[in-house]
């Protein structure tokens, strides 16, 4: 069983949440914690359901060494403010559906991924669905900044547990 979880969310589960996914899971596979931690994503919005990632996160994703090809949209459920340790947001907007639906015990588990990346340029992870390649390349660049210190994080946090 896992000791420490995370759910990554975006509106609709197929760009933004499965990369940071992707690459969080690589990040936590080569930590050796994969047994640890518990990872998903998932989205406010039921629009993809079922769908694959993006098939341009899924290639730009690829060229850096991330597979997202087995994952699968899903849309955020209630009993995941219980389930989940951390439910990181990938914007502002999606921050706040967060915090609209979350039991008030589990307040403090709704945060910006990006807050694990002070250095990062921005705040959030932009939407690149209607963007250019560009915009996908960025998004990895912010998800593994802030993948960075997400784990840093979380291996402080099991070391505290242990």
């Amino acid at each position: 069983m896992s000791e420490f979880s995370v759910l990554f969310v975006c509106m609709g589960n197929i760009c933004r949440s499965p990369t940071a996914e992707g690459v969080f899971r690589a990040r936590v596979r080569e930590a050796g914690l994969e047994k640890r931690v518990r990872i998903d994503s998932a989205g406010t919005h039921a629009f993809h359901v079922g769908s694959a990632p993006d098939r341009r996160s899924q290639r730009h994703a690829l060229e850096r060494g991330y597979d997202l090809a087995g994952l699968r949209a899903r849309a955020v459920e209630d009993a995941d403010f219980s389930r989940f340790d951390l439910l990181l947001a990938m914007d502002w907007d999606n921050l706040a559906l967060l915090e609209q639906r979350c039991p008030p015990q589990f307040a403090s588990r709704c945060r910006l991924f990006l807050s694990f990346a002070p250095q990062a340029p921005v705040a959030t992870v932009p939407d690149p669905y209607y963007g250019t390649e560009r915009d996908f390349e960025r998004v990895l660049d912010l998800v593994e900044q802030a993948s960075a210190g997400l784990l840093a994080f979380i291996e402080k946090q099991l070391a505290q547990r242990a």
